[in-house]
């Protein structure tokens, strides 16, 4: 079963703007009781949507670059990215029908 990734201001741009594929970026932290809630819709999606989808994390306190510079103020923030660009975005914890269609949509 694939897992979510783990998106670091290191990697952010080989694995997310550089991806042929649509990525869904989780911005979360550990304190955030949201974030908590979406954590684990968010690893089911990465093995549902293994081989069509990128389906990562960015953990905002560890990696303050790539949070400042999609200005990620509250958490949980998932970004949907195509060729490089933001395409979507969903703030706060969101039932998973929500995401699925959402990134559903950019997988056409």
């Amino acid at each position: 079963m694939a897992k979510a990734l783990e998106f670091t201001d290191s990697n952010f741009e080989a694995e997310v703007l550089n991806s042929d594929k649509p990525v869904l970026v989780d911005f979360w932290a550990e304190w955030c009781g949201p974030c908590r809630m979406i954590g684990p819709v968010v690893e089911e999606m990465a093995g549902e949507y293994d081989g069509k989808a990128k389906i990562g994390k960015v953990n905002v306190d560890n990696n303050p670059e790539i949070s400042v510079k999609y200005g990620i103020r509250s958490i949980p923030a998932l970004l949907i990215f195509k060729n490089g660009e933001v395409v979507d975005q969903i703030v706060g914890a969101v039932p998973k029908p929500h995401l699925t269609k959402q990134l559903d949509a950019q997988l056409a």
